[in-house]
C-alpha cells in the first residue's frame, strides 16, 4: 500500500489533506456566519496551502461580511496580481470591494487597463463596459471633486443663501455643507421654499432635509420631488440610511442572490442605495417591495448585457410581470432624471 503524503511543520506531523479539512471547517463556519471564526480556519489552512485559491477567497468573503473592506481588497489584489484562482471572479470580488470603498477612480483605471490589454474574454467584455460605465457614473473622478471641494471652501453664505440663483451645483452643494454646522432656522423660509419648488435638484434637497433633521426641525414643510408633494416633519423622518422599505426589499434580494450571486446583489444594493437618496423622503409607491426587488435585479443584470426574459423573474420573485414592467421602466426614468443632479 502507498504511504499517504504527511505534512510536517516544526516538527510537528499533521495528518494529510488538513488544509482541506480547515477549508471544509472555514466554509461551514461561513454559512453560520460565523466570519472570526472562519477566518482562524482560513488563515490556519493558508499555512499549509498559501497559494490555495479556494482558501484566499475564503477569507475575502469572511473580511467583506466583517467589513474589514481593505483587509479583503488587499487579499484579492494580490490574488490578481500572482494570477491565482479563476481571473474573472476574483476580478469581480475585488471590484465589488471596491464599490463599497467607493473607490470607483480605481475600478475604472482597472477596467480601463484591461480592456486596452484585451485581457478580457470576449463574452465578458459587454459586462465589464457596463461596469466601467456604472463607475463613471457612480463616482467620475474623485480627485476632481476634492479639487473643487477645496476651491470652493470659502465660498461665502451670506443672508440669503440664493440656491436657486445659484447655477453651479457644487457650489450649491458647499454652500449646503456649511449649513450642517450652524443654525439653519435663519435660512429656513428660503429653504422651504426651494423645497416646495417645482425646480431644484432633489440630491440637495435631500440634503436640505438631512440636516433639518439633524437639528430638530420639529415644524411641517412641503417637498416637491419627481412629481409628487408631501408634507413632513423633518425631526420625525426615518434616517436615510435606515429606511424600512429599502431594508425589505434588501431582504427579498438577499433571499435570492445572496449566496448566489453576492458581487450583483452589492452592485444592487449601490443602485438602491442612490435611488432611496434621491427619493427621500418619498418612497417607491403602488408595487410591492418583491416586486421592486425584482424590477431592481432585472434593471442590473441588462446593465451589465445579461438580459434574461422578464417571466423568469416573476417567477422567481413571484410577481406579476405587468407591474414589473411598470416597476422598470420607472426605475430607468428615475436614473435619467437623477444623474444630471449630481
Amino acid at each position: 500500500m502507498k504511504k499517504r503524503d504527511i505534512k510536517k511543520k516544526d516538527n510537528i506531523v499533521f495528518f494529510p489533506d488538513l488544509d482541506q479539512r480547515l477549508l471544509g471547517k472555514g466554509l461551514d463556519a461561513v454559512q453560520e456566519k460565523k466570519y472570526y471564526e472562519a477566518i482562524s480556519y482560513f488563515k490556519e489552512a493558508m499555512e499549509f496551502s498559501p497559494e490555495n485559491s479556494d482558501i484566499q477567497i475564503g477569507l475575502i468573503l469572511s473580511y467583506y461580511e466583517l467589513g474589514s473592506l481593505n483587509q479583503a481588497k488587499e487579499i484579492a489584489k494580490n490574488m490578481l496580481d500572482q494570477g491565482l484562482g479563476d481571473y474573472i471572479h476574483v476580478l469581480d470580488l475585488y471590484l465589488m470591494i471596491l464599490v463599497q470603498l467607493h473607490e470607483y477612480d480605481e475600478i475604472i483605471a482597472t477596467i480601463e487597463v484591461l480592456l486596452e490589454d484585451r485581457q478580457i474574454p470576449a463574452n465578458k467584455i459587454e459586462h465589464f463596459s457596463k461596469m466601467l460605465d456604472f463607475s463613471r457614473r457612480m463616482g467620475l473622478s474623485t480627485t476632481d471633486k476634492e479639487d473643487k471641494k477645496q476651491e470652493d471652501l470659502n465660498y461665502p453664505i451670506g443672508e440669503k443663501l440664493e440656491l436657486t440663483s445659484i447655477q453651479d451645483t457644487n457650489k450649491q452643494m458647499m454652500l449646503i455643507s456649511k449649513l450642517a454646522n450652524q443654525n439653519i432656522r435663519p435660512y429656513i423660509e428660503e429653504i422651504k421654499e426651494y423645497l416646495a419648488t417645482e425646480e431644484g435638484s432633489p440630491f440637495l434637497k435631500t440634503l436640505l432635509l438631512n440636516i433639518l433633521k439633524e437639528q430638530e426641525y420639529h415644524k411641517e414643510v412641503a417637498v416637491y420631488k419627481f412629481n409628487r408633494y408631501i408634507n413632513v416633519v423633518p425631526s420625525m423622518l426615518e434616517d436615510i440610511q435606515a429606511q424600512s422599505q429599502f431594508s425589505e426589499i434588501e431582504v427579498a434580494l438577499k433571499e435570492t442572490l445572496e449566496h448566489e450571486d453576492p458581487v450583483l446583489m452589492e452592485n444592487i444594493k449601490v443602485l438602491l442605495e442612490r435611488q432611496f437618496f434621491l427619493l427621500y423622503p418619498f418612497k417607491l409607491e403602488i408595487f410591492t417591495n418583491r416586486t421592486w426587488a425584482a424590477a431592481y435585479h432585472f434593471v442590473m443584470k441588462e446593465y451589465y448585457g445579461q438580459e434574461e426574459e422578464i417571466a423568469s423573474y416573476c417567477d422567481i420573485y413571484s410577481v406579476n410581470e405587468h407591474e414589473m414592467e411598470e416597476a422598470i421602466s420607472f426605475i430607468k426614468s428615475l436614473e435619467e432624471i437623477s444623474y444630471p443632479n449630481i
